[in-house]
């Protein structure tokens, strides 16, 4: 697999070797992440790396920061608990990305322990993998839960969240097509450390201000605010993660992190504007879920139809990977919505992957 195809990023060395673990296909992947400032594995991608070795009990390669070659030979998935921490500020969120797919096709109950950043920049915080993916990957016949022991922010990371799963034998094909109308919008907006709660009232009422000069009167607009304590986060940060849900329980999120001088407001209104982009279009799945879905879409067994806006250069390297993998076995088809010029439906017949370790 070339690392420097399409996105160019952490991301297919994830989806490869997740669904390389799973294949049990031996995988190389050389120019890793060549698109990127800082190209080659950083500590985050090599903790994910060597998680999916441990839970499949396979041998990995040129498994070392800054390398840009790495050679993952798969065993059989096994049952247990893992552990898995960054060691830095590195997104927590894209353990469970990496790792997910082996988890529920694991051959009993897994958990993970996983320290890192919750909250970090150029990744989906935890909160959208509770709020969003979690109830979407539901959908498929998913068995997880994500509970967050604490927040860590950039730059001391030191956060901890716990996964566990059940196994499943073969995921059920998905269709979102109707994204209803929206019926709520709720939020949390949380701050720690050194910041005062004030912080995250400037940000929840920043938010709140965007929101309603774009959403119709009637939609309840609810954004609770916390202060974090020393046992529920470790360093200072502020965030906010944003929610919508429609009348087809569709989930569309939309998040702000705060950063060195950066006001609190930015920070309520960058979550805001990416929730209305999500709501003014009129999707199913957000710009951020619609590349988290390519994998288990291409894993399922059936045709499964998404309706979502443009993709996104991370869903095309998505699809592309899955094919490149799994093969012919799998096909997507990218169609466009009458009346919606600016959505498409993604659809994907799945090779119907089944986890022989659980009884149909």
């Amino acid at each position: 697999v070339d690392g420097s195809i399409l996105e160019g990023g952490g991301q297919i060395l994830r989806n490869s070797a997740a669904l390389c673990c799973l294949l049990e296909r031996p995988v190389r992947i050389h120019h890793i992440r060549a698109n990127r400032s800082k190209p080659g594995l950083r500590p985050q991608h090599l903790t994910g790396l060597l998680l999916v070795k441990d839970l499949c009990g396979g041998a990995l390669s040129g498994a070392r920061v800054d390398s840009d070659t790495v050679t993952l030979t798969p065993g059989r998935l096994i049952a247990g608990d893992f552990e898995a921490d960054t060691l830095t500020a590195g997104s927590v969120a894209l353990l469970i990305q990496i790792s997910l797919p082996c988890l529920v096709f694991a051959s009993g109950l897994c958990q993970l322990n996983l320290k890192g950043g919750t909250n970090a920049s150029l990744a989906p915080p935890v909160d959208f993998i509770q709020e969003v993916l979690k109830p979407s990957l539901e959908r498929f016949g998913l068995k997880f839960s994500c509970e967050v022991i604490k927040r860590g922010f950039f730059p001391r990371g030191g956060g901890e969240v716990m996964v566990r799963s059940e196994p499943i034998r073969q995921l059920q094909s998905i269709d979102m097509t109707d994204p209803g109308h929206v019926v709520r919008i709720r939020g949390q907006a949380f701050c720690s450390g050194e910041l005062p709660v004030s912080k995250a009232r400037q940000i929840a009422h920043a938010a709140r201000q965007r929101l309603r000069r774009h959403i119709k009167a009637d939609v309840p607009v609810e954004i609770d605010v916390q202060h974090l304590n020393p046992t529920e986060a470790r360093a200072t940060g502020c965030c906010l993660m944003l929610i919508a849900e429609t009348s087809t329980g569709c989930l569309l999120g939309g998040s702000g992190l705060g950063e060195k001088k950066k006001p609190a407001e930015a920070v309520g209104q960058e979550a805001a504007d990416g929730l209305i982009e999500s709501i003014k279009l009129g999707v199913c799945a957000d710009e951020h879920l619609q590349d988290q879905l390519i994998v288990f879409m291409a894993l399922a067994h059936g045709k499964s139809r998404v309706l979502t806006g443009p993709l996104t250069m991370h869903t095309k390297t998505a699809m592309h990977i899955a094919k490149l993998i799994v093969g012919p076995v799998v096909e997507f088809n990218v169609v466009d919505v009458e009346g919606k010029p600016n959505c498409k439906i993604i659809e994907c017949t799945g090779m119907g992957y089944v986890n022989r370790s659980v009884r149909a």
